[in-house]
This record gives structure tokens, sequence and C-alpha cells, in this order.
């Protein structure tokens, strides 16, 4: 192991001229809204955020999230230099039942050396006691395809270590794996954004983009009908022709039962199934037991809305089926998305020049951080790493032998529940991620991360996984960094820096490149200039089904709208155009027919009973996004939605003894939350729902479990049986508008806070 000198790693260039703006995308969801970034004329000055009207997703528009993004840039507690924690006091392990247990010792200022040799050191150690696969790695939806890449190839080639997986299979596991199956590739929409914008009718299964992706609701709203199937009457429901509301847990059974009805009411495309799909007859004989009124006992859809919802998707000329979380996250989800391709299928839609089926991907780079290597199982450019050829391959680019590439391994909820067990790893290194509030069960997975012997986290604020940390490396932002992503469409996309960093923080890519040397291996293989780093990106999974190797940065730069695939083309020959539309001759599978996949509805893992009689459905607000710790830093997105809340309708409430803006104690079988009660009238009187997005007693994972979908690994976030009921009068709780001015006040005044991580080391 090289102990490495720090060199100053390749800094970037500083930046535009003053008063130049930068195009580039919003940091948030994978709709990558253009915007256009506006330095401030002089240093110190804000940086200001303007939507791009040119850019076709979003035409000028942004939601509450993006305008203020830059506000996250200025957040005071922002870290600025390594932290170590302070061992000078005994580290002696909590109880297992601890679920508040924090490391001993303060994290202290340290210089950049210090830190990643103590991390180097430690992580040699701890694979020369117990192996390689003691050594684990998690990423993020969020990474650019370049740190996507390369924290892949860090985990395989620097550590040897088969423990990689990332957050996005909480998000869009469930919908890959059923894209893969039916169409043999997996591309969220496979077709552009502006599409939409065209369609008579479009279904929407599980999702709420009005609050989660606002702009794109400029595209749906142009649609004659839409339909929304979501247990909540949402913001997007409120806009819909037809709303089914079916209980938590039933997705699958109404997409069977709207097959049904599309075959024994003649309104399925019989040339359009037998020309370009097989598999039809297994598929049929599940849904040929889902009659409407069978259907509607169990879902709680009247059978007339089921009929009125087939109807409008057949009779449309333009039509799609998109899907989101609400149909993915279960432990049924791969199948619940299949049986929704099935009746998609049914009635002719994908291929269809006009129509088709789609995923609404969740995070930034939930396209391009699922197709390059951050996944257990997967290698660069949607490769598989049991296969021969794509090891092959990829282990020439990366001048390795294919021998020494590890196999797959655990998946996320998998991965962070094996932490710190007999055989388990006794290290995680963390980019891109905050699963102390993402993760099911959190409470824990709490507790995993503190049976760590090492724990380092790559983050630019101190989120709360950062606050357990052993080491904690300060890194980039956005608008710091140079990249690429690639949105929901498929498009991939530049991210141009803005800004300078603060003095003190470097790159995901120069930390990846300082530990790789510090453990031997060549600083050649691991270059921290995303150009370079995205060059071998395109040679890696240039022959995969997602292929990159006709892109580049300069093609990108010139505005071309390049959709993967994208291979290089010979010399001499025009450069390939990308591909904005798969399947409109031939799906993916080497016969070019889709596949009905042969699916059946179950139960979810959780029973109501007497001690929980609700079921409990968790997603995302308006005002923030996945864990919180960018949005919580914002006041005016705190000032929206400064606390936990549980939606419950009217009599749910006063049958728990519960009114508006009280305190309520939710539990499962796994913890409890506090949420301040919302009365919504709108809501079916079996359900509750809770956002994700804080921390401490608000987070809603304490109460999902950790049943996993057995063909994704998906945890079952959807739904989860609870039961609510008020707060003790003994316990001290403050009023709603006292919370909120704390919790405004703490997201305007972290300085006090920052003080205490802040150090003059760099």
């Amino acid at each position: 192991m090289g102990s490495g000198s720090s060199r100053a790693p390749n800094s970037p260039s500083p930046g535009p001229p003053p008063g130049s703006p930068v195009a580039t995308h919003c940091p948030y969801c994978a709709l990558q809204c253009g915007t256009r970034l506006q330095p401030g004329a002089a240093p110190g000055e804000p940086l200001r955020v303007e939507p791009d009207a040119d850019f076709p997703v979003n035409q000028g528009g942004l939601c509450q999230k993006g305008w203020t993004a830059p506000a996250v840039l200025r957040a005071p507690d922002r870290l600025r230099t390594p932290l170590l924690r302070d061992r000078a006091r005994s580290r002696d392990r909590a109880p297992e039942g601890n679920r508040d247990r924090a490391r001993p010792g303060p994290l202290v200022p340290a210089a950049w050396d210090t830190a990643l040799d103590t991390v180097a050191a430690r992580l040699a150690e701890i694979r020369a006691a117990h192996g390689p696969d003691s050594v684990a790695v998690f990423g993020g939806g969020g990474l650019t395809n370049e740190k996507a890449y390369l924290l892949g190839k860090f985990a395989r080639v620097a550590l040897g270590t088969r423990m990689i997986d990332y957050n996005g299979r909480f998000c869009m596991s469930s919908a890959a794996a059923a894209g893969v199956a039916a169409f043999g590739l997996d591309r969220g929409l496979p077709f552009p954004v502006t599409d939409l914008g065209e369609a008579d009718t479009i279904l929407l299964a599980g999702a709420n983009p009005a609050e989660t992706m606002p702009p794109l609701m400029r595209h749906l709203n142009k649609a004659s009908a839409l339909v929304v199937i979501d247990p909540r009457r949402t913001a997007t429901a409120e806009r819909a022709a037809l709303h089914l509301a079916p209980a938590p847990g039933t997705d699958l059974a109404l997409a069977l039962g709207l097959l049904h009805i599309a075959v024994t009411e003649g309104l399925h495309d019989e040339e359009y199934v037998g020309a370009r799909t097989v598999g039809f007859r297994a598929a049929w004989r599940r849904a040929a037991g889902w009659w409407p009124e069978r259907t509607e006992l169990v879902t709680g859809v009247p059978a007339d809305a089921q009929r009125e919802a087939v109807r409008l998707l057949s009779e449309a000329r333009r039509a799609y089926v998109l899907t989101g979380r609400g149909a993915e996250q279960h432990s049924k989800g791969t199948d619940t998305v299949a049986a929704f391709l099935n009746f998609a299928l049914t009635l002719g839609l994908p291929g269809r020049p006009g129509s088709g089926y789609g995923c609404l991907t969740g995070q930034g780079n939930g396209q391009g951080g699922r197709e390059h290597g951050q996944k257990a199982d997967q290698l660069p450019g949607y490769r598989h790493i049991t296969d021969p050829g794509a090891r092959a391959h990829v282990a020439g680019v990366w001048g390795v032998d294919p021998d020494s590439l590890p196999g797959p391994g655990l998946s996320a909820a998998e991965l962070l529940n094996a932490l710190g067990t007999d055989g388990g790893p006794r290290a995680l290194l963390v980019f891109g991620s905050n699963p102390v509030v993402s993760a099911p069960d959190a409470a824990r997975v709490q507790r995993r991360l503190a049976e760590l012997d090492l724990l380092v986290v790559a983050d630019f604020v101190p989120s709360e996984t950062a606050a357990m940390a052993d080491v904690v490396l300060p890194v980039t932002q956005w608008a710091e960094e140079e990249g690429t992503l690639t949105n929901l469409e498929g498009r991939v996309l530049r991210r141009h820096r803005a800004l300078t960093p603060p003095p003190g923080v470097r790159t995901d890519l120069a930390v990846l490149r300082e530990l790789a040397v510090r453990l031997g291996q060549p600083a050649e293989r691991f270059p921290d200039d995303p150009r370079r780093v995205f060059d071998e990106l395109r040679r890696a999974s240039r022959g995969g089904t997602a292929d990159y190797s006709g892109v580049s940065y300069a093609r990108l730069d010139a505005g071309e709208a390049l959709h993967w695939p994208c291979p290089a083309t010979p010399e001499g020959d025009a450069p390939h155009p990308g591909t904005p539309r798969l399947f409109l001759d031939r799906f993916a599978h080497p016969d070019g027919k889709a596949r009905f996949q042969d699916v059946e509805h179950r139960d979810p893992a959780d029973t109501r009973d007497d001690r929980f009689p609700l079921w409990a459905t968790t997603g995302r607000q308006l005002a923030h996004y996945q864990s919180g710790a960018q949005t919580r830093r914002v006041p005016e997105l705190v000032r929206a939605a400064p606390e936990t809340t549980v939606e419950m309708h009217p009599d749910t409430a006063a049958r728990a003894g519960l009114a508006e803006g009280e305190l309520a104690r939710v539990r499962s079988a796994r913890g409890a939350v506090l949420a301040r009660v919302r009365l919504v009238a709108t809501l079916r009187t079996d359900t509750v729902f809770l956002p994700f997005h804080f921390p401490g007693h608000g987070r809603a994972n304490l109460l999902t479990g950790t049943a996993l979908d057995p063909r994704s690994r998906m945890p079952e976030f959807k739904v989860s049986a609870v039961s609510v009921e008020p707060v003790g009068t003994d316990e001290s709780v403050a009023p709603p508008e006292r919370i909120r001015e704390a919790a405004v006040r703490e997201a305007a005044e972290r300085v006090r806070e920052a003080a205490a991580v802040r150090g003059g080391a760099g």
C-alpha cells in the first residue's frame, strides 16, 4: 500500500468569468430541468438560477426546489475540511437494542493527507484480517455518470470487493427488472418526454408528478384524459379525468383486472399481440380470474371505473402507461410493474409511434446511475457481472485480469443489514447517500452502522449518516463540478461548473483516486479529470446495452441531444445520432419480440390486525427531496414543510382521538414515528400517509420493513401495518408554530454548528 503524498488533486479551472451565465441542469430529480446559473458580479455574491426556456423537458419551468437550489451551496454548515472521529474516548459498543447510539468522541478537523492515510490504512487492515468482502461501498442515484463509473471500478479493482450497491435500488429497481424481462432493455422512458404532450390518454400508476416533478405536468396536462391510480387523492389525481384509489398493496390485482376487461370486452390489439409479443396465453390465464367485481372486492376500485379506464386507453389514438414508485416499492413490485406492462402490451402500446410504456425514474441520475457499475450485479454499459464476455471487455479497458473481478454482491437492503454482523462487511464507504433516513427499517440500519469498525462518508453537508461516521470527507456540489448525467428519457446531459469549490473541498473523483493510489493502484488507472473518466466510460460501455461510446463532451457541448444507445461509428462515417425512441421496429430480445410475464397478485408482507389496523404508505412532498439533507437546509422550503406530518381521514383521526395539528404516534412492528396530524377528507379511511424526508423521531422509515421483492430486491416502502394514537399528555411537545419557527431558525443559523466542524486544514 502506498502512503500517497496528497498531490493537489486535479483542480478544475477557476470557472466562468464573472457575470457569464452557465447552462447546466437542476441537481434534484430525473427530469434534470435545464437551468442557467448566473454567478454574482463579485466574489461572495450569491448564484442566481433561471430556467432554460429552450430545454424541452421543462420548457422554462422549475419547481420550488429548483428555484431555491443555489441556497444549498451557501449552507452555513457546509463541510469544508475532513473530519476524524476523536478516539481518545472509549469506543465501547452499545447494546444491540440502543437505536440512538452515537459513536464516542467528537468529529474534529483533520488535514486531507491525515484523513486519506487513515482511511486507506484502516481499509488495508480490515481487508487483510477479514478478506476483501469485509469492505463495502454504498453509492447514490444522484452521482454523475463519471462518479458512478469510477466508484464501481474502485470497489472491484482497488478494494476487490463484491460488496457494492446504491440507493437507486430503493427507487427504480422493480421497473428496471420488469422492463428488462419485457423488452430486453431498461430505459425509464423509451421516448422523449415531449411525446407525452401529444397523447390523448395517459395512465399514471403510483406517481404524483404534480408534487415530485411539477414541470412534467406541462406535458401531462395536454392529454385529453389523465387516469391516475393512487390510494391518495394527490395533487396529480385532482387534475385527472379519472382517479382510481386502490387499497395499498393491491395495484397488481388492479392491473390484472384491467387486462381482463381489455380482453373480455374486445378492446385488445390481437394483431399486435400476435406479431410483436410472446407469452400472452400464460398472462391471460392469470388475468382471466380477475373479473371486475372480484377486482373491486380486493382493491376497492369500482368495476365501472375500471371499465372506464380501459375504455379511455383503448379508444385513444395516442396512449401511454406510466409507472412510478407507488407501483414499484413493494415486495411484489416487479410483478406489479410487469402486470401494467402486460396491460400496455395487450393494448398494443409499446413500440408504437405516439404511444408506449415508461417508468418515471426518480433520482437525478437514477437512469445513468444504474447503468455503469455501482449496482451489485453490474458492469459498465448495463452489462451483467456474471457474463464472461462482459467481464473480459471491461477488464480489458481497466487493464486487469478478468478473473480478478469479483462476482455479484448483496443488494442495498441486504448489504446494509449485513453490516457489522458475523461474516458481513466491517467497513463501509458511503458516497451520495443518507441511509440513516432513507433506508427501510431505519433503526435497524442505524444499529448496523454503529457496529462497523470503520464508516467513511463523502458528502457536502453533515447528514445524519455523516454524523455517525469515523471519517467525513468534504466533496463538491453540483454547481462546482463538471460531468454528465442521464435523465429519465435516456438523454445524456452535461453538468457545467459555475463556481469554484470552497478551499478544502475536493471532488469525489479526486477522493477515489487518492484512496486507490494509497491502496497500491497505479495513479493512471484512476483519473480524476471528469473528461478522461467519461472517455474511459465510453470505451467500457461500447457494445453494451447502454452504449455511450458515440457520446462525447464535444458533441454534448455543441448542443446535440443524444439518447443512448449511441454507439461509436467507424472513422470517416457520420456520428450516430442517438436513439430517442426505442422499440419502433423491434424489441431488444434476440427474436425482436416483447415478453408477457406470468404474474399473480399476492398480499403484502405485513398484515393488518387489531394491533395494527391501518395501512401506512410513504412518499415525497413538494418542498423536499429524498432524505431532505439538502432541502432541509433551505429556509424557504423548511417554512413550507418544517416537520413530519401524518395525513389521515377525519373519521380515522376521530376514532384514534386525534384532531388537526395534534401530535400523533404512528407505530408498526418495527418502530414508532412522531408526526403532526393533517386531516385529508379524500383519503381512504384505512390508510395514512407520511413523507420520508425528516430525521430523528420523524423518520417515516422507522415504520417500514425489510421484506424484499425476490427479483429486484426492492424493499416494501409503500405498505406497512400501523396504528395511530395521541402522544401522552405527560410528554413535552412544542406547538406547530414553535416547531416551524425552530426548523427555520435551524436552517438559517447553522453557522454556530458549523464552527464545530470547520478548521483551517486543507
